[in-house]
């Protein structure tokens, strides 16, 4: 199975809880396992955050937040006007208030990228996900544990 959404927000800091809200309804929907949807939800938030932050707005004046399930992968991608400088995970200093975004990402996502498209730059990530079915086993009919969003340390 696969799905998809894409949603035009304002170019707004309100747009990123309803981005939120929406990825997590959609891939509830669909049956994606609960921890891959914190997960995902983590990422859009941090991608959407960061282009509200640094970057223009698309010529709409709005932002383009997408996704998409297949097989075992959340893609979140968000898209705006671009910025001054290209995306980058950050290596802030435990002071630092900020700088952190990309590197969540990185750390959450089994991967992620940056696409330009004329005026466009999509920030994009892929998270890993499997969907449950009614008895309680993963889609291939394993049990499975998925790994947490945070791991613990030490």
């Amino acid at each position: 199975m696969s799905a998809s959404s894409v949603v035009l927000l304002p170019y707004a800091p309100s747009s990123v809880a309803v981005a939120r809200q929406r990825l997590s309804s959609d891939l509830q929907e669909w049956g994606v396992y609960e921890t891959a949807i914190d997960d995902a939800v983590l990422v859009v938030s941090e991608l959407l955050s960061n282009a509200l932050r640094h970057a223009h707005p698309l010529p709409s004046g709005q932002i383009r937040v997408a996704w998409r399930w297949a097989e075992e992968h959340v893609e979140v991608a968000v898209s705006d006007g671009g910025a001054a400088t290209e995306p980058r995970a950050g290596r802030p200093t435990l002071s630092s208030l900020g700088g952190r975004g990309l590197g969540i990402v990185e750390y959450v996502a089994s991967q992620w990228g940056v696409r330009h498209e004329g005026e466009t730059t999509t920030v994009w990530a892929v998270v890993t996900a499997v969907s449950t079915v009614s008895n309680g086993q993963v889609g291939n009919g394993q049990v499975s544990v998925a790994e947490p969003a945070l791991r613990e340390c030490g």
